[in-house]
Order: structure tokens, then sequence, then C-alpha cells
């Protein structure tokens, strides 16, 4: 028994994280087009029929901006909270729109997904825990804060999605506005090398083999610094940046293994279109 894992994007131009068995698999968020979604499940030989469900963290274009589409094509149930969804101004068919209640988890098959709480300068963010057969994955990006909510499921995680979005020293020289300075280390914005790194060092669980470092910054970041911060102290977890511009390799996530290999499934064929994705107010 396995989950596999794929960062298909991750950062301010789009963000989708792919989570799946052998039978079924969820999307967190669609943040680039459904036509590069395709592309890059195809890339990995991942059958877009295997997704069952797509689950919206919040309602910030880099998140959203695939949904209506993917779900309209694939007749795709979208699991969003009411909140969320008036703000993103998105049209979900009523018959594919589905809410979610924090810490209730949601059954897609053999998938179990867990919503919970976490702070964001979004109008009902939530991150998630996707678990089959015991095997528990995060979805942890988009955090302002470390919070106990986000403590309490990382330290469950045989693998997490972990956002690192900033470098203290590159945001604090860098060009933007103060005001987006603060917005971004305020509390409520993005969690920093730093801080993930802290979060790492104390509560990651023996028993983690994959950390996909997400959502770093294009102007703050630098995804070699990141590499080397928490190669340092990864021991048996294997770390792994998420691209901005591709997809990531697909992992093998089991209780028992600390190997990461690619997922080999049947080869499908899918038209290759670039998309253009729309940019979020920072990255």
């Amino acid at each position: 028994m396995a989950l596999f894992i794929t960062s298909l994007n991750s950062g301010s131009n789009g963000n989708c994280y792919y989570v799946g068995n052998d039978r079924e698999a969820v999307l967190v968020d669609a943040g680039i087009s459904c036509r590069e979604i395709e592309k890059r499940m195809a890339n990995l030989h991942l059958p877009i029929a295997c997704v069952k469900a797509l689950f919206i963290s919040h309602e910030h274009t880099d998140h959203i901006s695939g949904a209506a589409v993917l779900s309209r094509k694939y007749k795709l149930p979208v699991y969003i909270t009411p909140a969320t969804l008036k703000h993103a101004r998105i049209h979900i068919d009523k018959s594919l729109q589905h809410t979610f209640t924090a810490n209730e988890p949601v059954t897609i098959g053999g998938i179990s997904v867990t919503p919970f709480a976490k702070y964001h300068d979004a109008t009902d963010p939530f991150s998630f825990m996707v678990e089959h057969n015991g095997i528990k994955v995060g979805v942890i990006t988009d955090i302002g804060k470390v919070c106990d909510r986000v403590i309490h499921y990382f330290r469950q995680c045989h693998a997490c999605f972990l956002e690192s979005n900033y470098d203290d020293k590159m945001l604090e020289e860098g060009g933007y506005p103060i005001f987006l300075k603060q917005r971004i280390r305020g509390g409520n914005g993005h969690l920093s090398n730093a801080q993930a790194l802290e979060l790492f060092l104390k509560h990651k669980p023996p028993f983690m083999t994959h950390l996909l470092l997400s959502h770093l910054s294009k102007h703050n970041n630098c995804p070699e610094l990141v590499q080397n911060l928490f190669m340092k102290h990864a021991r048996q977890t294997n770390i792994i940046v998420a691209s901005r511009y591709q997809e990531t390799e697909v992992y093998t996530i089991t209780k028992s293994t600390e190997e990461f290999v690619t997922v080999e499934l049947p080869e499908i064929i899918m038209p290759v279109i670039n998309a253009t994705v729309q940019l979020s107010l920072f990255s």
C-alpha cells in the first residue's frame, strides 16, 4: 500500500498538488490551467481519470485559476467552503459543489482528506491531511505562522508539502514596498525558510521520508539556498524543492521505505499547450 505524490506546480504563478493511491487521487488546488494540469499529469503518466475530487484551500488566483474548467470538463467534484466559493468568483456547477468542515475527514474512495484551518490573508483558508491505509501526506502551504494545528498534523506526516516561501534577508533587502513585506511576514502571509526549518527540526516525526518544500518566492528566495539549508538536517528524509515552472517527479510514500521512486503507470497522450496563468499579489 502506498500514496503517490507530486507537485504539478508550486509558487505564486500557480499551485496544484497531486496525492493518490493506485486507484484514485485528489488534487489540492488548481492554480494552473486545465490544459497545463493535463499536460503535466501526462508527462508523469498519471491518468487524469484517477482524479476523483479537487480540494480548494482558499480563493487566491494562484490556487483556483484552473478549477472551473477542470471541474466542468471532467465533471469533477470540488470541495470548497461557501465563503471561499463566494470570494473566488468562479462558476462551479451546483451538482459538483461540496463543502467541508474543519477537522472532519472527507472520504474519497480509499482516501481520507482532513481539512484544518490556517493563518493566511484569505476569507476561509485551509490546509489538508490526505490519508490512505494509515499513510499520511500533509499539504501545508500559504501559512502565515506555525500554530498548534500545523504542529499537530505535521507530526503525523509520512510526507509533506511544506511552505518555505522567503529568506528573511532577501525579503528585507529586496525591492518590495514596506506594506507588502509586512504583509508577507506579518503572521497571515507566508512562512519563511527559518520558520519552516524550525518546524522541521522540532516536530518532524521519525518516519517522515519526504519533505517537498513549496511555494518558494521568485524574488525573495533561492531553490539552492533552501535545498542546502534543509539538507544539513535531513538525515533519512528526502528533501525536494518544488518548482514554480514544472512538475516534480512522482514519489512513492509508504510506511516502510525511505527510498523515493518514480511511478510507472500506463502512458497516456495529452495535447501539449502552453498555459498563461495569473500572478498573485506577492511571490
